[in-house]
């Protein structure tokens, strides 16, 4: 049975506010969750921002939120303020993006990120994508992992399409309608493997091929960017 999410993250943020007092600088949801596009199996997926983060911390955050009813499905991020501020901004491009806030605001914990930011996100989710679906055809061969990488191709999609028009469109739902064929092919391939939760249908090895074809034409395209600038 599919959570109530008000409810839960009232009580969530009440116990993590309770922990860290004015420490917390910000909390915030991401994935499903964050889109609005949860199922039952899905994950909580938060962000949690403080002034500093140590190991003990660490420990207090696990026994807190413990005390949460679905406490298996929290995952997510935890940071303190300077590292996030210094954080790779390829990686931050999504991160801002893919959060909603719930309390404080996130821009204002984060570096000013530019259109080369935008193109480092592609460049670099795309170079991972290339990488290790070549690695998963040769040596693990394994449909789970192709699956993840098909999912990793939606943010890079997000990326790609606002790098393209300006607009970052959260919903994976909504996005499919927006894009390239070439895209869209990548979105309903990932869309047709979260409904077959066995892997029996997978065609490994030519899904594996598109995936591996389109992620080394965005490593050439964009690379290629970079270098005329």
């Amino acid at each position: 049975m599919q959570i109530n999410l008000e409810t839960w993250i009232k009580q969530y943020i009440q116990i993590v506010k309770e922990l860290f007092g004015s420490r917390l600088l910000f909390v915030g949801l991401q994935g499903s969750y964050g889109r609005g596009e949860a199922d039952e199996k899905s994950d909580i997926d938060l962000v949690v921002i403080l002034d500093s983060l140590s190991i003990d911390d660490l420990k207090a955050y696990d026994d807190a939120i413990s005390k949460l009813s679905d406490r298996d499905k929290i995952c997510g991020f935890i940071s303190g303020k300077q590292e996030l501020l210094n954080w790779s901004k390829a990686d931050l491009f999504q991160f801002y993006h893919d959060t909603t806030p719930l309390l404080g605001d996130l821009q204002t914990l984060l570096p000013r990120l530019s259109r080369e930011d935008n193109r480092s996100a592609i460049q670099f989710g795309a170079c991972n994508i290339y990488h290790l679906c070549g690695h998963n055809v040769v040596h693990e061969k394994d449909p789970g992992i192709l699956k993840s990488l098909y999912k990793g191709a939606v943010f890079v999609i997000q990326a790609l399409f606002y790098y393209q028009t300006g607009i970052y469109i959260k919903k994976h739902s909504d996005l499919i309608a927006k894009v390239s064929p070439r895209e869209k092919k990548l979105l309903k391939t990932y869309s047709e493997m979260k409904r077959d939760a066995s892997g029996q249908e997978i065609n490994f090895y030519e899904l594996s091929r598109v995936l591996f074809d389109w992620a080394g034409q965005i490593i050439k395209e964009y690379g290629k960017e970079e270098n005329e600038n």
